[in-house]
Order: structure tokens, then C-alpha cells, then sequence
């Protein structure tokens, strides 16, 4: 429990870029993944609440940044409204591989993990030498009875690649740090934020589920009450 300083943004904010979503995506890029400017970055669920965030700290950063999502409506919001320089529709790639030499011709500095499975198989085999990767979720695998195996980690050793998962309680001493950061930028409008939001404590269990179909778009919210 902390309490609320700044009253004059949304108050959802402090369960999204302001609360736990807003600080996985400052502490996974710019503490695990340590970037540079003009380096490439890959992010996966890149229209949530976490990888849209990311996506934009990157090209703050000065970096090439591409991000997958599972529909048309995702991908055009990724480009027109978050940054991005590329986007795709995961679901229509039969080859990820394939798909990601089109988008990285030379290579992934860094991947923001939210999905795992044949996603991470792929991204695996186009990260650049020393590449770093933040494990954030493994969305793909949630539901499944039996997870998927990941193929190709051999190429963590051939390739010295640097994969760390993490959990932002550990993290929690730099939120004034991030706070500092991100509220003049929300302010100046330099980030933006997009929410759906589902009215209705009744309304909690389908918006709950659709997080795990990819029906929400953005940070999905429950609005108990206006008031």
C-alpha cells in the first residue's frame, strides 16, 4: 500500500504505468536489459500493459524496436500510437524465424519476453551475439496442461546470451526513481497509456479470461465505480 501524490492523472494509472505494469517494463528494459542507443529490441504481447510501455522506452532510448501482437487492430495501434517502428501479426507467421530475419536482418540486441514457447524458440535463433533477454511471462504457456519444451537454448552459450527472469517485488526500491521518471513524461504527453476498460465488478470473470485469448487491448481495467 503506498499513498497517491499526483491526483491529476487517471487514478487506473496507479494499476498500470503507474503501479506494478509501469514498473515491470522500467526495471526489465533498463535494469535486465541494460540498453544502448541505436541497439535493436523485439518485443513480444507488445500491445499489453507491460510492452507497450517498453516499446516506447526504447525508442526514447534511440533504439529500432519491433513488437508482435495477435491481431490487425493490435499491430496498426503498436506503429500509430505507441512508436514502434515495425509490427506483426504473430498469428499470421506460419515461420517466426523467417518472420523475425524480415524484421532483424541482422540480428536482436534485446528481447522483452511476455510469451515463451515457439516465440522464444525463434527469438533464440536471431539474437545477436551477447544479446540480453528479460523474462517477464510466458503467457503462451499459462493454460496449457503440458508446457511446451524450448529447442533452442543451446544458442544462450554459442551466442553468450544473457536471459534473466525477474519479479518487480524485488524491485519495488526504485519506484520513486521511476515515478520521477515517468510522471513528467505523462504530463508532457511524451508517453501515452491505453486501457480497456471493462464497467462492472460482474464483468470481472470474462475480462479476466480475455486476458488469456488476447481480447483486451492494452492495460485491462475493472471500474467498480465512477464515484
Amino acid at each position: 500500500m503506498f499513498k497517491i501524490n499526483d491526483k491529476d492523472v487517471p487514478l487506473s494509472y496507479y494499476t498500470g504505468i503507474l503501479g506494478m505494469p509501469g514498473m515491470t517494463a522500467y526495471v526489465g528494459f533498463y535494469e535486465i536489459c541494460s540498453p544502448k542507443k541505436g541497439e535493436t529490441v523485439f518485443v513480444s504481447a507488445a500491445s499489453g500493459a507491460v510492452g507497450q510501455l517498453v516499446g516506447q522506452f526504447a525508442k526514447m532510448l534511440g533504439c529500432y524496436v519491433v513488437g508482435s501482437a495477435g491481431s490487425k487492430e493490435k499491430v496498426d495501434l503498436l506503429k500509430s500510437k505507441f512508436g514502434f517502428d515495425e509490427a506483426f501479426n504473430y498469428k499470421e507467421e506460419h515461420d517466426l524465424d523467417a518472420a523475425l530475419k524480415r524484421y532483424f536482418p541482422d540480428g536482436i540486441d534485446i528481447y522483452f519476453e511476455n510469451v515463451g514457447g515457439k516465440m522464444l524458440d525463434a527469438v533464440l535463433l536471431n539474437m545477436k551475439l551477447h544479446g540480453r533477454i528479460a523474462a517477464c511471462g510466458m503467457i503462451s504457456q499459462y493454460n496449457l496442461e503440458q508446457t511446451e519444451g524450448v529447442h533452442n537454448l543451446f544458442y544462450i552459450i554459442s551466442k553468450r546470451i544473457r536471459m534473466e527472469g525477474f519479479i518487480i517485488l524485488d524491485h519495488f526500491h526504485l519506484y520513486s526513481k521511476y515515478l520521477e521518471m515517468i510522471i513528467p513524461k505523462i504530463k508532457a504527453g511524451d508517453v501515452v497509456y491505453v486501457e480497456d476498460v471493462v464497467e462492472g465488478l460482474e464483468n470481472a470473470p470474462t475480462a479476466l479470461v480475455g486476458l488469456f485469448s488476447g481480447r483486451n487491448i492494452g492495460k485491462q481495467v475493472v471500474m467498480v465505480s465512477w464515484e
